[in-house]
């Protein structure tokens, strides 16, 4: 008989009258992480039965943009990483990396 074992990750969002996240914080007790700050998350769960993605992406006000820039090119590299390892297409994964360096160069995060 195998073992298994039962993570939590914890995410707690604290918000102003208008419903807009003031403080974001998250623990992970396999990670050792307690309370973390964040300024921004993006979490996607596959809904199989409805076979639709289930998403909430938040960010509190004190979110800088060019730090919104990096987040989501930081992102899409992890997704195209990500990708890969999951189907092995390195032709679509090469695609995608191709638009993170696009990306990287329009937002300016690096110069071309």
């Amino acid at each position: 008989m195998s073992q298994f074992k039962k993570s939590e990750i914890n995410i707690e969002v604290v918000t102003d009258e208008n419903h807009v996240p003031e403080n974001i914080t998250w623990s992970a007790q396999d990670g050792n992480i307690h309370k973390e700050e964040a300024k921004a998350l993006m979490l996607s769960v596959w809904d199989s039965k409805d076979q639709e993605t289930l998403r909430i992406d938040l960010w509190t006000k004190e979110m800088p943009v060019d730090e919104m820039k990096k987040f989501f090119h930081q992102t899409l590299v992890s997704m195209s990483d990500t990708y890969f390892r999951a189907t092995q297409d390195d032709k679509m994964r090469d695609t995608m990396k191709d638009f993170c360096d696009y990306f990287a160069e329009k937002t300016e995060i690096k110069k071309s």
